[in-house]
């Protein structure tokens, strides 16, 4: 297969369904994130109403929507191996802070609920699960302006030279480019989060008060985009080049508009189902987008799909063992889906 996109072979399809695992950790996992943003935020004369909201949402299978992000990682091992090293030797203090914050969110989010009833304990846990929720999606966004600026790949260049630790361990995520990307990252999830939330919320105050959250972070989804672009062109222009001038650049910005727009007026008008829907379409197209622009690097510029990929053989046993995997986890989360949310 060929195209824009040069030769389309395994490693590419390969590629290719890690990052619709991806998507689906954005749209699920991502939105849980975003419900602590507002745990955090909950005020008003409704504040415990918005904070039982949100853990009602979140607790009957938040823990699970980790399996899309598991589903990358092993996948990014076992078939990109050289970027996987890359990226974990050069990355690890923000990979670590993720993982730290990830494990601390899920136990900070039990003890609140099941752990201690009086008051001043409950605060505590809920202020750890709310702070944790903060600042792991506003790393993973600084882990992705890393690599997408190709500070990544200078890094790990230059970890055999004479360089200091901070300027190889420290930098590269720390750019004013990859804090842009951490705040989009960040607001994309609140306002994923405060959407979903007006279509659960059971009354009409409940639901005002959500709307108004979303379209607040709707702004603030525009405001870091244009921070991201504007320090891109320093720092990232490679990235530019590829969401302005790829082939397929104008129809997927009239896409992530058309849903951005469509999300804003239905939350305008309280057509809260149809917000929902164009809100994930709005996060699916600026991730695909993100995807698109650095392709065919993994870790731009340094290392394509194809150059880091595995053998064929592994790659089709990958394929095989997902394929396998899927037959028992989809049938399984959608169960579990129908069992407690749809139910709750």
């Amino acid at each position: 297969m060929s195209g824009f996109f040069g030769t389309i072979g395994l490693p590419e399809i390969v590629a290719g369904i890690a990052l619709i695992a991806l998507n689906a950790y954005a749209l699920l996992g991502g939105a849980d994130f975003g419900g602590g943003v507002w745990d955090l935020l909950a005020s008003g004369p409704r504040r415990e109403e918005q904070r039982t909201l949100i853990a009602d949402s979140i607790a009957p299978i938040w823990e699970a929507n980790h399996v899309w992000l598991i589903v990358v990682v092993v996948m990014l091992f076992t078939a990109f191996p050289q970027a996987f090293g890359i990226l974990s030797i050069v990355l690890h203090i923000p990979l670590t802070i993720m993982l730290v914050g990830i494990v601390a969110r899920g136990s900070a989010f039990m003890f609140r609920s099941y752990g201690s009833r009086t008051v001043n304990v409950r605060d505590r846990w809920g202020a750890a699960f709310a702070i944790a929720s903060v600042v792991t999606p506003f790393v993973l966004g600084m882990v992705i302006g890393a690599i997408s600026s190709g500070a990544v790949a200078r890094a790990s260049a230059a970890i055999t030279s004479p360089t200091s630790f901070v300027d190889v361990y420290v930098r590269p995520w720390t750019t004013p480019f990859a804090i842009a990307v951490g705040g989009f990252a960040l607001s994309i999830f609140a306002f994923l989060a405060a959407v979903y939330a007006t279509v659960a919320a059971q009354n009409d105050a409940l639901r005002a008060d959500f709307r108004a959250r979303a379209l607040w972070s709707a702004l603030m989804v525009f405001v870091f985009a244009g921070l991201a672009l504007l320090t891109a062109y320093v720092e990232a222009p490679r990235v530019v080049s590829g969401i302005m001038g790829s082939p397929w650049a104008t129809a997927l910005h009239l896409c992530t508009a058309a849903a951005a727009i469509i999300a804003i007026v239905s939350l305008w008008r309280r057509r809260f189902g149809l917000a929902r829907i164009a809100a994930a379409a709005q996060a699916t197209f600026i991730l695909w987008g993100w995807a698109l622009s650095q392709y065919p690097y993994l870790v731009p510029e340094s290392l394509t799909i194809r150059d880091s990929a595995a053998p064929v053989v592994t790659l089709r046993l990958l394929l095989v063992g997902l394929a396998g995997g899927a037959v028992v986890l989809l049938p399984s989360l959608r169960y579990l889906h129908k069992t407690f949310v749809t139910r709750s």
